[in-house]
This record gives structure tokens, C-alpha cells and sequence, in this order.
């Protein structure tokens, strides 16, 4: 892999729950459209699970993806191709963080800054009443 190690470690404030957070990092209908412009591999399940694999796209990027581990407030993923290394999520009621490492030519922190930015703008949309 050509690139170099980085790492970022990110954590923020939402206005949001647990389990709107929970959705939002784990369920591909969510995800992929804060995610922009990452696109991912067509027939994802509902909700991502352990052993699952997927490929996302950043660009002409590829990142291969295998869930390792999912519960009610983590995920953690090891990645290979565009980035060699893991992401980790942590979760709870009105915080998120976010650790990535590995080795990469893309910048990573600028990327990861820029997802939680647009993670906590898709949770602090209005949400349509039910």
C-alpha cells in the first residue's frame, strides 16, 4: 500500500439519540447520504452485521470493508485497498466519536472531519413527524 500512516480520533456533540445515531452509522439507507460523495456496493442489507463485507468508493478509490463487530453503541470495521488500517464508531445519547488508523495516500482526518460534520448535519434535520 502506498501512503502513508495516519490517524485521527474525532468526537462530537449531537442533537440526537442513541438510537437515531445508531441507525444513521449502521443502516446503508441512512449512511449513504451523509456519506456524500462516498458511493458503496449495490445490495447492502438493512443494516450492516458482524461479517458482513462491502466496497465503497471514493472517486475512483476503492475501500473494501469487513465489519468485524456491531453493537448497540460501536462498530468497528478493518479496512483494505484505498485505506489499510480499521475504523472504529462509539456511540451514545448526544455524542459520537470516530477513530480511524491506517495507512493511506487520502487524507484521512481532513475525510473524517468532514463525515462528522456532515453526520451532525443529517441528525439535526428536522425529522417528519409520525
Amino acid at each position: 500500500m502506498l501512503g502513508t500512516f495516519q490517524h485521527s480520533h474525532i468526537r462530537i456533540e449531537v442533537e440526537a439519540t442513541q438510537a437515531q445515531i445508531q441507525a444513521s452509522l449502521v443502516q446503508p439507507g441512512k449512511f449513504g447520504h451523509w456519506l456524500w460523495p462516498q458511493r458503496f456496493s449495490q445490495g447492502l442489507p438493512d443494516a450492516l452485521h458482524s461479517g458482513l463485507s462491502f466496497t465503497s468508493y471514493l472517486g475512483l478509490v476503492e475501500i473494501h470493508h469487513q465489519v468485524k463487530e456491531v453493537t448497540d453503541h460501536s462498530l468497528y470495521m478493518v479496512l483494505s485497498g484505498g485505506i489499510d488500517g480499521f475504523h472504529e464508531w462509539y456511540w451514545g445519547n448526544q455524542w459520537v466519536q470516530s477513530r480511524l488508523e491506517g495507512v493511506s495516500a487520502l487524507p484521512l482526518n481532513l475525510g473524517q472531519s468532514m463525515a462528522m460534520f456532515r453526520l451532525r448535519q443529517y441528525l439535526q434535520q428536522p425529522k417528519p413527524q409520525v
